[in-house]
């Protein structure tokens, strides 16, 4: 019987070398000091949060959004807190050419933040079509304009100024867990999972970073709107877990950003869905790696009951389908 843990323990060594020859991307620290970080949504909400924790950490920011007066009062409060004057960048995510000429002139980035993301709730049948084509067009298609905008300056001279990353602000909608009422949202986070994936492996050679965050419901100003949209469904499962502030996630999604960890949960319910939800995610790290290779069949039996109870609140609330369609065209009529 004495034997079984000296079995153990050389199993753990043998593992623990297995996977260091095998872990990528390897460890990686990316500072964000005398650095350039692009933040898009950064007039509000998480995107200000970061862009106040970058400039306290010394970095060179500038913000994007589409609203003047909001660019300038969130340029106002950066200065007031942090000392820092910041940049401001005044451009629609959708508008691939006047991107592409605000990237060109500006100085090259060395942390880039796709943090926009819009919501427009309720289920699919009663959704607008236009209202399906914005979220396509701004969680997604803006992302892709984002990068393709901002690689070519991104990998010019990398060598010489070090690590840099990309980062998508996707959502726990988007982190292989499905969401009643959020059918297109949670199409667009969950192809922002398949962009990382095929992206990181495009530029692991030019020392570029990708990090997906994945923030749970957090107390900013979108989440305000989001609400009064939220089919009843939603609300009783949002009601399950309380929202986190914007600096909370600021911070976990920096700490992400440094560290060049792939997936980055912002709660412990995150951080359970991104054991569970590993799949081919690149892993740096070998406790992560452990934990995720372990952990995967506890994690599933987990979720079978999380997803049960879903259903059921699914199925009660609807269980009157005219009552369900009234709230549907009722949210979709407000947009």
């Amino acid at each position: 019987m004495a034997t079984i843990p000296i079995l153990i323990v050389i199993f753990l060594l043998i593992m623990s070398l297995y996977l260091t020859l095998l872990l990528r991307p390897k460890p990686i620290k990316i500072p964000v000091k005398n650095r350039h970080v692009f933040i898009t949504g950064g007039s509000s909400g998480i995107g200000l949060s970061l862009a106040h924790q970058a400039a306290s950490e010394g970095a060179r920011v500038t913000i994007l959004a589409r609203d003047p007066n909001k660019l300038e009062q969130a340029r106002d409060s950066i200065h007031l807190s942090t000392g820092v004057n910041v940049n401001i960048a005044i451009v629609d995510v959708r508008d691939f050419e006047t991107l592409k000429a605000v990237m060109d002139e500006a100085d090259p980035i060395d942390v880039l933040v796709c943090n926009q993301g819009v919501y427009i709730g309720g289920e699919l049948e009663f959704q607008k079509m236009e209202n399906v084509k914005m979220m396509v067009d701004v969680n997604l298609m803006g992302t892709l304009n984002l990068i393709k905008a901002a690689l070519p300056r991104m990998k010019n001279n990398r060598k010489t100024r070090g690590p840099a990353s990309i980062a998508l602000m996707s959502s726990q909608a988007g982190q292989q867990c499905e969401f009643y009422g959020y059918t297109t949202y949670s199409a667009t986070k969950f192809g922002l999972r398949g962009l990382g994936e095929a992206l990181q492996m495009e530029l692991i050679s030019d020392d570029i970073h990708v990090s997906l965050i994945f923030p749970p419901d957090t107390a900013t100003p979108g989440l305000i709107e989001e609400k009064k949209r939220r089919p009843r469904v939603m609300r009783k499962i949002a009601a399950c877990s309380s929202p986190m502030t914007a600096d909370e996630v600021a911070r976990k999604t920096l700490d992400g950003i440094k560290s060049g960890t792939f997936l980055v949960s912002c709660n412990f319910l995150g951080f359970l869905m991104c054991l569970g939800a590993a799949d081919l995610a690149p892993q740096r790290s070998i406790l992560s790696a452990f934990a995720e290779i372990f952990a995967a069949g506890f994690i599933r039996f987990y979720a079978v009951a999380f997803l049960w109870r879903f259903y059921e609140m699914a199925s009660r609330c609807n269980t009157n389908s005219s009552h369900k369609r009234a709230d549907g065209i009722m949210k979709n009529s407000s947009n």
